[in-house]
């Protein structure tokens, strides 16, 4: 059969088979209606022809919006595949975006223009990282109707908002005593920002821990700044420069630990044969240290996968378990920690 010239159209395959438009719709859309006789010519030049029909149109797929504020890194990351994997799963589209951590909307205290810009989207939720955020991006959402979750706030406080963690106070008693069990008395913790729950929660049980033995915490063991390696570098310094220096480092995150991992090799200091370090999340870069890190294990991407589960039940009104989900940590035993060692001799 010759092949048609241009653009085939139905009236041109209609022709062709000796039939009208109206039957090589019927064939087109499966009627039954249609011989198979009939049926079986009209196919054939369909394909003589490669007619292609027209497209039908594209099906919408359901959007969250995950936003982060300051730096990506390896904690973020980790917590972003898993979101990401788990929108997958459920065929849902992840937008994920950086917002600054101070702007002028957020300090005049007005409607957030970016939970404006969410809604006309049409997002479906809002998933936030480590994010701080104000009454006003709270009241925001709560108007606009977008349900929002949170992984490690920073600052909610507010019992009605959704967020997922792990046991951060039994993960930090549990870095403590294994420093303890290693004959470590004096041991410092080189924390994260001092409003973050989560850091609140580690450091808590660092003191539990060390209230439990008996032993002392010196106010200047505990320095808190960001989950930062530039502010464990910074922090590990300072640490490391006391008169009476710890023997062993508990850091809220591995990146922190890593920086304490750099001051002490500044000065000389082998770990872990005359410092002991351990630090909190075995992200990548607990594996890739020198030594490898002895860490608390957050499962990162679970938390993530349950904050996308968890936001898209809010979105179909469907209710939660808990507003609080907090995920089981663990205790991974690498070579960056030992026992401490013999203070010289005095002669």
């Amino acid at each position: 059969m010759p092949r048609l010239s241009g653009r085939t159209t139905l009236a041109t395959v209609a022709a062709s088979a000796g039939v009208s438009v109206a039957t090589v719709s019927k064939v087109l859309n499966g009627r039954s209606d249609v011989s198979e006789s009939t049926r079986a010519r009209v196919q054939e030049v369909l394909r003589e022809h490669e007619y292609v029909g027209r497209r039908p149109e594209p099906v919408e797929r359901p959007s969250v919006e995950l936003f982060y504020q300051g730096f990506l890194n390896s904690y973020s990351v980790e917590v972003i595949q898993g979101v990401v994997d788990a929108g997958q799963a459920a065929e849902v589209d992840v937008v994920v975006t950086s917002r600054p951590k101070h702007s002028q909307s957020r300090s005049s205290g007005r409607a957030q223009p970016w939970v404006r810009e969410l809604a006309a989207t049409g997002r479906r939720a809002a998933i936030g990282i480590t994010s701080e955020l104000t009454a006003a991006d709270l009241a925001a959402l709560s108007r606009a109707r977008l349900p929002l979750v949170v992984v490690d706030p920073l600052n909610i406080a507010q019992p009605d908002v959704t967020s997922v963690g792990s046991t951060n106070f039994a993960g930090g008693m549990a870095a403590t005593q294994h420093l303890l069990s290693l004959g470590h008395r004096r041991i410092a913790y080189l924390g994260g920002p001092p409003t973050s729950g989560c850091n609140q929660a580690r450091m808590n049980g660092f003191r539990g821990a060390m209230e439990a033995a008996g032993a002392p915490v010196p106010k200047e063991y505990v320095w808190l700044r960001e989950f930062l390696y530039e502010d464990g570098l910074a922090g590990g310094a300072a640490l490391l420069d006391l008169p009476e220096p710890p023997t062993a480092i508990f850091a809220g995150s591995d990146e922190v630990a890593l920086g304490a991992l750099e001051a002490a090799r500044a000065r000389g200091l082998r770990v872990p044969e005359q410092l002991s370090v351990v630090g909190f999340d075995d992200t990548q870069v607990a594996r890739l240290a020198s030594p490898q890190l002895t860490t608390i294990r957050q499962p990162l991407r679970e938390m993530g996968a349950v904050a996308l589960r968890t936001a898209l039940q809010l979105a179909a009104g469907e209710k939660v378990d808990s507003h609080h989900v907090e995920l089981a940590t663990q205790l991974i035993v690498r070579s960056s920690a030992a026992e401490p060692a013999l203070e010289p001799a005095v002669s």
